[in-house]
């Protein structure tokens, strides 16, 4: 066998970086869009936000080089010259009633002080109030104490230990032993500690913290200190008989001594402790318009990108760059007018997808979440004409507002309910839970739906479902089980 070259053509997909870019851009979130075009704002130069009523459309998808070049640089020097020809007499005007404005400033009090041009007014930021820390709360506490250097150092350990609930879950002896003191008076000092307010605080299980609350209220030694101390367990289940037996008193008494320990804070850390909610801002509004249901993008507060006229005018021009500037000049145009072109292409096509989802969840933006159909990825895809993939990163962390709130688009994907008779339509998995909701908001509290209740009841209106898949979807909506729902009066 001898060797030969051959000649052979094929054809194969090939992950350009300008499509890996597009890719990316399309399933990061809002916020992490704004991040990474601030991003390449910063790192292109040939790119810089503006509005596109100014820009000739040509620029913005970056189709043509020397379109860029001509209309646009002329409007840029017309609005330039028609700005620098304004009325001198009105600017003047408005910059004089501004530095009266400024010149009467109240934030210094109720006399105006004298003011000079080195004075700084604080900023907004300086000047807004900020809600203490549990930590900050105690150690203010702290400060007033009757306690020595030494035990003010163990009180600072202790309170650094606390969590966000308020409680002390690091075992005493080491911070005794850290802070160089005795357990005994680092038990003295705990002690004083679960004094502060808010009562009950740094106690080292719920039971300690609930005693401490009682002991506050000067009901030490009742039947509600008797209850804390021997029957939390019975009280969690709401075994309030076995109470009343196990204590020997009559249960109205032990009704009257559980209203008392329902007004008792568990998670004494809670009023301080401030979770950080990110508000959700959509990505996309559905809303109905003349009958006919309308998909707009939201594009509030995201950049907006053209090619800036100085290098267009600057590689258009008479003058012969040099080849490295010429060649790192080309290559930033290419990146930017792929970059323009791919934030197009991915508005158009989250558009696309959730118009596609409207058309299909129609029922649901008409009357409400029980009307939810079952959806797969597929289904969108085959009537976009894009891959499953495609639009599983468009529907990854964007949101759309319509008339029934907020809702990811992941949301409308769910699975399918079979109903027990033919020619009933599917359910969704989410409108199941949502009649299981409603079932259990409507009960009767003396006696709550259990679940086989609930499987009876769904099974009635032709759904058909386990009763470990209830007590699933129970968990998953945080429903407890029927004891725990039921109330005694």
């Amino acid at each position: 066998m001898q060797p030969r070259l051959d000649l052979r053509l094929s054809q194969r997909l090939i992950m350009t970086p300008q499509l890996q870019q597009a890719i990316k851009l399309l399933q990061l979130s809002r916020l992490e869009l704004q991040e990474a075009l601030t991003q390449q704002l910063e790192e292109n130069p040939l790119l810089e936000e503006g509005s596109s009523e100014l820009e000739d459309p040509e620029t913005e998808a970056g189709t043509s080089e020397e379109g860029q070049d001509t209309g646009t640089v002329k409007r840029d020097e017309e609005d330039a010259a028609g700005e620098a020809g304004g009325d001198e007499t009105s600017r003047e005007e408005l910059t004089g009633a501004w530095d009266e404005y400024f010149d009467d400033d109240r934030r210094w009090g109720d006399v105006e002080a004298p003011r000079n041009g080195r004075d700084e007014l604080p900023s907004l930021e300086q000047t807004m109030t900020k809600t203490a820390s549990l930590e900050d709360h105690l150690v203010w506490q702290l400060a007033l104490a009757p306690l020595d250097r030494a035990e003010h150092d163990i009180g600072r350990s202790i309170i650094g230990n606390l969590d966000e609930d308020g409680y002390l879950r690091t075992p005493l002896e080491e911070l005794a032993s850290a802070s160089g003191v005795s357990l005994a008076q680092a038990t003295h000092v705990l002690k004083v500690i679960q004094g502060f307010d808010p009562v009950g605080v740094a106690a080292r299980d719920l039971p300690e913290c609930l005693l401490a609350q009682i002991e506050h209220l000067g009901l030490g030694g009742s039947l509600v200190e008797a209850i804390i101390r021997h029957h939390l367990v019975d009280l969690e289940h709401k075994r309030y008989p076995a109470i009343a037996k196990a204590l020997g008193v009559p249960m109205d008494a032990v009704l009257h001594a559980i209203k008392i320990i329902e007004g008792l804070e568990p998670k004494p850390g809670r009023p301080f402790f401030a979770s950080d909610n990110h508000p959700i801002i959509p990505d996309v509004y559905v809303f109905k318009s003349d009958g006919q249901w309308v998909v707009r993008l939201n594009d509030d507060g995201m950049p907006r990108f053209r090619i800036n006229s100085y290098y267009r005018r600057f590689l258009a021009g008479k003058r012969d760059p040099t080849d490295a500037t010429r060649a790192f000049l080309d290559e930033k145009l290419r990146s930017a007018q792929w970059l323009i072109r791919s934030i197009d292409q991915r508005n158009k096509t989250i558009v696309r997808v959730v118009e596609s989802i409207v058309k299909a969840q129609e029922p649901f933006f008409e009357h409400g979440i029980q009307y939810l159909k079952p959806m797969v990825l597929r289904d969108v895809a085959e009537d976009v004409s894009m891959h499953e993939s495609t639009i599983s990163r468009v529907t990854s962390n964007k949101y759309v507002h319509c008339t029934q709130g907020i809702f990811e688009l992941k949301f409308f994907f769910t699975t399918s309910i079979a109903r027990s008779q033919e020619g009933l339509s599917e359910l969704s998995s989410v409108a199941v839970r949502e009649m299981i909701r409603k079932m259990v908001e409507e009960e009767d509290s003396n006696r709550p739906l259990k679940d086989q209740e609930i499987v009876a009841r769904l099974k009635a209106q032709n759904v058909v479902l386990a009763r470990r898949t209830v007590a699933k979807y129970r968990m998953e909506l945080n429903i407890p089980s029927a004891s725990r729902r039921k109330r005694v009066c």
